[in-house]
């Protein structure tokens, strides 16, 4: 009796921690408002994520300073796999060469979980351009400076950046005009107050569809699929190519057995149909990775981007 007494208390004890750790949340910090691209991802993965974990996911809105507060809240937090952040890849390969105080190191203040989704950019103009093909309305800027015009979702962005490789190879003088995010951004576009817009394919996938908008080109090497009769740049013949990623990424020092859970539930998730349909709807593409992978790959980009970047000249304000 003493025997069967003490194995029982013996295996109830174990239990606990184990009890404790399924009752832990984890949670996918997003430095964007619900909505947007990022906070999208984020839920779907966070529904997906919870089967493979055993654990409840949620996200957790952190808004504000082009993702950073998300990235330096993540920073902080201890490194047992229960706080994580979905970052685009713009606040870790291109505010690095922008902010001298940017209150994070993008290698060393982070552990890569995964890549997720890689995305391109859509060239889109409204009712204010032309008709015709990108070079035309290109064309029509030049002849019109006053009008050589493009919006995008905020200074010191990917798509700021990639107007710029447009203007330069176009020989076009294009004039950035900066928004509070890319739904405002749109809504200008529609209603003619800016000719051209650069950003995510998601903000005027569905404007274009409905013929409010024509999306003209894409940044990527190859055609976004979500827009199979839209050309690149290249094809439309501007030499230049603009593509980002999005990345779950842990604190520094994350467990190497936290990271393989993770690594998996991510995997996991990203192979089911419907989570892979929905991501495509957003003119995303669904493209998992380890976090060796996402090391490389933003390694790559970091080092992509430094000279556009310092040859601009831009600083923010």
């Amino acid at each position: 009796m003493h025997r069967r007494h003490f194995t029982t208390l013996a295996a109830a004890t174990l239990a606990v921690p184990f009890a404790r750790a399924q009752e832990r949340t984890v949670r996918i910090l997003v430095g964007f408002p619900p909505g947007g691209s990022a906070d999208v991802i984020a839920r779907l993965l966070a529904d997906r994520m919870r089967a493979s974990l055993g654990q409840n996911v949620i996200v957790d809105n952190k808004p504000g300073a082009a993702g950073r507060i998300a990235l330096g809240e993540a920073k902080k937090a201890a490194p047992d796999g229960q706080t994580l952040v979905l970052s685009p890849s713009g606040a870790l390969v291109i505010q690095p060469w922008l902010y001298q105080n940017l209150g994070y190191d993008p290698v060393r203040d982070f552990t890569p979980v995964a890549r997720v989704c890689t995305f391109d950019f859509a060239v889109t103009v409204g009712p204010a351009a032309p008709a015709g093909d990108l070079k035309a309305v290109l064309a029509w800027m030049k002849a019109n400076p006053g009008k050589a015009n493009y919006g995008t979702s905020g200074a010191g962005t990917v798509p700021h950046f990639a107007g710029l490789l447009i203007s330069q190879a176009s020989g076009v003088p294009l004039l950035h005009v900066a928004y509070r995010g890319g739904a405002p951004a749109a809504q200008d576009l529609i209603g003619g107050q800016v000719p051209m817009m650069v950003d995510t394919a998601s903000e005027t996938i569905e404007h274009h569809k409905a013929g409010k908008v024509r999306i003209l080109a894409v940044t990527g090497e190859q055609r976004n699929k979500a827009l199979p009769d839209v050309p690149t740049l290249r094809e439309s013949g501007i030499p230049v190519t603009a593509d980002a990623f999005f990345g779950l990424y842990g604190p520094p020092g994350l467990a190497p057995d936290a990271l393989a859970r993770l690594e998996k539930a991510v995997a996991d998730a990203l192979r089911l149909p419907d989570v892979q349909e929905r991501i495509v709807g957003f003119g995303l593409v669904p493209s998992y990775a380890p976090g060796a992978e996402l090391a490389a790959m933003q390694a790559a980009h970091l080092k992509k981007w430094e000279a556009p970047i310092k040859a601009s000249g831009f600083k923010p304000e």
